[in-house]
């Protein structure tokens, strides 16, 4: 049991003050899967260089909106 506490105060010390062992153990739980993710992101989207693509939607949204009422207005200085 002893073996155990000590193992698990070793690696929490480790983890507070050692910034190269923090990135380590970062890299080995989140950053290997987040490159992967990355990639797979990035061959989804890819296209050459200055092209452009705008989605236009096919027929125009129905708007039961005519316009509006002009209304008078007073400058007040």
């Amino acid at each position: 049991m002893k073996i155990i506490f000590n193992i698990a105060l070793i690696l929490i010390a480790l983890t507070v003050f050692v910034p190269p062992f923090r990135r380590f153990l970062f890299w080995l739980l989140v950053g290997r899967q987040l490159v992967k993710e990355q990639k797979k992101a990035n061959q989804a989207t890819k296209r050459n260089e200055g092209e452009m693509r705008v989605e236009t939607p096919k027929t125009p949204p129905k708007s039961r909106f005519d316009g509006g009422d002009f209304v008078d207005y007073e400058e007040i200085k």
